[in-house]
């Protein structure tokens, strides 16, 4: 099995997924080759939680430039997970 901490690579926070934490949906940015499964046994290891959905997608490479050079961002993988009515919010920023 692999490392529950290689396969979640980071959340992805925008004002789009802070809107989905209100419905305990969160956004992850995670391994291109792990399949939903093995995203949702990462999310309830690390977290302590139990996930009732996973949506996953890949996110297509875009074209940039710098200057004169051209040349595309990286292609990734994106997973929605869903967390049951019962768990306790996932907590991302250390409050002081």
């Amino acid at each position: 099995m692999k490392n529950p901490r290689d396969i979640i690579k980071r959340p992805v926070i925008t004002e789009r997924t802070s809107d989905l934490m209100a419905n305990l949906a969160y956004v992850f940015e995670v391994d291109k080759r792990s399949n939903k499964i093995e995203i949702k046994q990462a999310i309830e290891s690390i977290f302590k939680v139990k996930v009732t959905k996973v949506n996953t997608m890949i996110m297509p490479a875009k074209p940039k430039r710098y200057g004169k050079y051209n040349g595309y961002t990286s292609e990734w993988k994106k997973a929605i997970v869903t967390l049951n009515k019962d768990s306790k919010p996932l907590e991302f920023f250390e409050t002081v």
